[in-house]
């Protein structure tokens, strides 16, 4: 069995555990807290769908904040279980949603990881392509400047084996900043290029033409 046909059996099971809870609740079993539960899980099944199919779900924003809130969740209920008188009903749902929480918890934050193709746009990845032919003629390091109003911004673009690294300055009067940041893959780059660094990939000249 392959790893991807693994993943798509756990994430059927996942799936047929969160239709087998919500019939549950449809027949009058669970709590308010149940409801909660499977809501949260419904969540976590998209996410996890989403991993498998390498295809950028909602937000990418949204899951390690709730992977994070699984593995509390997860934690708090394994300490109701060990601690607190429950009746077998709440034992029963406590219990299984840490147990497959956990696995979850992990997938989701590598899932919500923002320096990958999944998340980029197509403009994105056609930047990307055009950047590392540049990176390829530049000999690994690139130089850009550009300006808006009073602010002037210099990016230096360097790759070294598989990361990207992007040192950004920008001066306005008297004021200066600099800061760098590194990337894995090239489309997360332009994305960090254009949103905080004010320059596309179009700004970045041909060696020949520099």
């Amino acid at each position: 069995m392959t790893l991807q046909r693994a993943y798509r059996l756990l994430a059927l099971f996942y799936t047929a555990l969160l239709l087998i809870g919500a019939i549950a609740l449809l027949a009058g079993g669970g709590t308010l807290l149940s409801l909660a539960q499977l809501g949260l899980g419904a969540l976590a099944v998209i996410g996890l769908w989403g991993y498998i199919l390498q295809r950028g779900m909602m937000s990418p924003r949204l899951w390690q904040p709730l992977a994070g809130a699984l593995a509390g969740a997860a934690v708090v209920q394994l300490w109701a279980v060990l601690s607190l008188s429950l009746s077998g009903e709440a034992l029963t749902w406590m219990l299984a949603s840490a147990i497959f929480s956990a696995l979850l918890v992990v997938i989701l934050y590598r899932y919500g990881d923002r320096d990958q193709a999944l998340w980029a746009t197509p403009e994105e990845l056609e930047a990307a392509h055009r950047l590392e032919a540049l990176l390829e003629e530049g000999a690994g390091t690139l130089t850009a400047e550009a300006r808006d109003g009073e602010r002037e911004s210099r990016v230096t673009v360097t790759r070294s084996g598989d990361e990207y690294r992007a040192s950004v300055t920008r001066r306005r009067a008297a004021e200066r900043e600099a800061f760098e940041e590194r990337f894995r893959h090239p489309a997360t780059l332009v994305f960090f290029l254009e949103k905080f660094a004010g320059v596309s990939v179009g700004d970045f000249k041909r060696p020949d033409a520099a």
